[in-house]
């Protein structure tokens, strides 16, 4: 039967009816599972793409000296931040616009404003100036701006859109007492990529892209602690990535604080006594060169001789560690790394490395009277003595007629005395000169007081100093042979010397030859033996407390922010020297004579020896081409100060007045008085306990023990 249009028109409407059905049937089914069914993962989704996570740095926590006295603490920056997000919506012209009148108002070009702009890794980053954190965190380009600057950027919004100006917690250096302390703080500069990269691989949540980092003394060796856990800020931004206010707070966690041993008051004055003396050496006329002292360099270490504590450390030149707050300009830095400035970042109190002088005998001493010398062992002290083809002269000493002992020898500082003691033992010993194992009793010796090895002190950086030994000069007759064979094996043109020719010509043929000159000098603490004034201060703190050598520390403890003692630095004990007591009683008694009627006694005159028993040792450095290095290293049964200075004269001479000040210090002395229980400078004497640390944030210093 035929089919009606009629009939067809209606089953038409039917089958797009159910069609129209089903696919209102389907988006119903969609709807109900989006909003019921998978409702609250799509709306977690949705707020995650509005909400945005802003690092909240930590305040970094304080140094202080043993007596709570800050020194390093911190303060509020202006600092003058960029919002991407926003400012990358902007039309191009828009955002040029923006970007210069953001670098006119903090003084830095366009060029510097969108380096720091840049993510790091991204192509056209610049290393040390790119950003490194959260791509939504506003990024920082200008620290330490005035505050007209500041409310310049926040009452003008109008006019720089995207720009943020808020105050953040920089480091300050108090300074108490006007000291500086640079070499033992240390500085801080931003996050590297490496650094950071590395930081999340291994999930450390204390570091971010913002972060600040220890770069040298115990800034970095205490970093960890110090740089605290940041906090997070969620907020709440809109499709154009503008921020319509705060979704929550993870509040950040201040670093703790580091207890130091340091005291503020005798590194005051240490600092104050070396400034002073290198500029008295600088006016003093110098017979030996026909010139002035250049006194380029010096240091002072001050230790606490039966526990290796830092109480004060001093290295000229100098720098501010503020110039690292906010950035360092290139200039600066320049000046902070250059030769001319007299390398500034360099501590010559642990990386500065110098020959001993006199001030080695000692140790040499120790070791002749283990090796069959005795205490009342006699030799002469001439004016020079025929070594090899060469007179060795005393110097600055002078000559003694007739016998004299290890004590007199030491008391007036014979060279000629020393200079026989290692020629014997190279005769005894060592006289095949290609010998690199034959025995050297005075380099055990030295070897034995820790010389040559790192002391192991908290301060990143150490130098090793250097014994030169057989072993040594061969090293180094292999590392420079082709250097100078080069030379010789070439005729000589004019821009070579004569010394120079001569020198590379007999270094090629026996350059690794220790003959009986090298013996003689390293008796003395001369040729190319050097040490650092820190090794050489754990020395003398080892014949103080009768052989024990410690590991010298600065941290005393840390301490949270809430005030709990979180952990205590025990002095360390690294080794022990194996002199008879009797031995070392007989060189303290012989150091006590150079105080008093000694090379030392000149400056000592009216201090009261018989309260405060200094011994002491003067030394004086010849180095080839340079004016003299002064040293004077001294100790009493409680400390240990080590002075020293480059290309200024003779030990006492140079430094000895600055040595005497230092111990008037320690021990409260005015004029030829001394005040009992060492207490006119309150806490000089090192307290058993710690600062108390209260709620408010101040500090108290150790209780006073009775």
């Amino acid at each position: 039967m035929a089919v009606s249009g009629s009939q067809k028109s209606r089953l038409r409407l039917v089958v797009v009816q159910a069609l129209v059905f089903s696919l209102f049937a389907t988006l119903f089914v969609r709807l109900y599972y989006l909003q019921v069914v998978g409702g609250e993962g799509y709306q977690a989704q949705a707020a995650n793409q509005s909400v945005r996570d802003v690092v909240v740095q930590p305040q970094r926590g304080l140094i202080v000296d043993d007596q709570g006295r800050p020194l390093v603490a911190n303060r509020t920056s202006w600092v003058i931040s960029i919002d991407r997000n926003l400012v990358d919506k902007l039309a191009e012209r828009q955002r040029t616009e923006l970007i210069r009148r953001v670098s006119v108002v903090v003084d830095e070009t366009s060029e510097e404003i969108e380096k720091r702009l840049v993510t790091c890794g991204h192509e056209g980053s610049v290393r040390g100036t790119c950003w490194n954190g959260s791509p939504y965190q506003p990024v920082p380009v200008a620290s330490d701006v005035s505050k007209d600057v500041a409310l310049r950027v926040l009452e003008q919004p109008e006019d720089y859109p995207g720009v943020v100006a808020e105050q953040q917690n920089v480091r300050a250096y108090p300074r108490p007492f006007g000291i500086n302390l640079a070499h033992v703080l240390g500085y801080l500069s931003p996050i590297t990529e490496d650094e950071y990269d590395a930081a999340q691989d291994a999930d450390d949540q204390s570091l971010n892209g913002a972060s600040s980092v220890g770069r040298a003394g115990i800034e970095k060796q205490y970093d960890e602690w110090l740089r605290g856990l940041p906090g997070y800020r969620r907020v709440a931004v809109d499709s154009m990535g503008r921020v319509l206010g705060d979704d929550g707070t993870i509040e950040s966690t201040p670093g703790d604080t580091l207890v130091t041993s340091i005291d503020a008051k005798v590194q005051a004055v240490a600092e104050r006594a070396l400034k002073e003396r290198i500029k008295i050496q600088r006016a003093t006329f110098d017979p030996v060169t026909d010139r002035n002292y250049e006194a380029d360099s010096g240091a002072v270490v001050v230790l606490e001789a039966k526990t290796g504590r830092v109480v004060a450390m001093v290295s000229q030149p100098t720098y501010d560690p503020g110039v690292w707050v906010g950035g360092i300009s290139t200039n600066e830095l320049e000046r902070l790394y250059s030769e001319k400035a007299g390398t500034p970042l360099l501590s010559r109190a642990t990386q500065g490395q110098f020959a001993p002088g006199s001030t080695w005998k000692p140790f040499m001493t120790a070791g002749a009277l283990k090796n069959g010398y005795r205490t009342d062992s006699t030799l002469t002290c001439p004016s020079g003595v025929q070594i090899g083809n060469r007179v060795f002269h005393n110097h600055e000493s002078s000559a003694i007629g007739g016998p004299v002992t290890f004590a007199k020898a030491l008391e007036v500082s014979c060279n000629t005395f020393f200079f026989q003691i290692g020629y014997k033992y190279w005769q005894q010993f060592g006289s095949d000169e290609a010998d690199v194992n034959a025995k050297d009793p005075l380099v055990e010796e030295a070897q034995t007081f820790g010389f040559g090895t790192r002391t192991g002190i908290d301060i990143p950086g150490e130098a090793p100093g250097r014994i030169a030994d057989r072993k040594w000069k061969r090293a180094y007759y292999e590392s420079m042979k082709d250097y100078n064979c080069g030379i010789a094996a070439k005729p000589q043109d004019a821009k070579t010397s004569d010394f120079v020719y001569q020198y590379a010509r007999e270094f090629c043929i026996d350059g690794y030859a220790y003959r009986a000159g090298d013996a003689a000098n390293f008796a003395i603490g001369q040729g190319d033996t050097i040490v650092t004034p820190l090794q050489l201060a754990r020395a003398y703190g080892a014949i103080s407390n009768g052989g024990t050598l410690y590991a010298p520390t600065v941290a005393k403890a840390l301490v949270s922010p809430s005030g709990e003692v979180l952990r205590r630095f025990a002095p360390r004990r690294t080794g022990s020297v194996h002199v008879p007591k009797k031995d070392l009683g007989y060189i303290d008694e012989s150091l006590k004579g150079v105080t008093r009627v000694g090379t030392m006694a000149w400056k000592m005159g009216g201090f009261p020896l018989d309260d405060v028993v200094v011994r002491s040792k003067t030394g004086s450095a010849e180095v080839y081409g340079k004016q003299s290095t002064g040293w004077v290293a001294s100790y009493t049964e409680d400390y240990v100060v080590v002075m020293m200075m480059s290309q200024a004269g003779t030990g006492s001479g140079s430094v000895g007045e600055g040595v005497r000040k230092i111990w008037e210090a320690l021990y409260g002395i005015e004029g030829e008085d001394v005040l009992p229980a060492r207490e006119a400078i309150p806490g000089v004497v090192a307290p058993r306990t710690l600062p108390t640390f209260l709620d408010d944030g101040s500090i108290l210093p150790p209780v006073k023990e009775d």
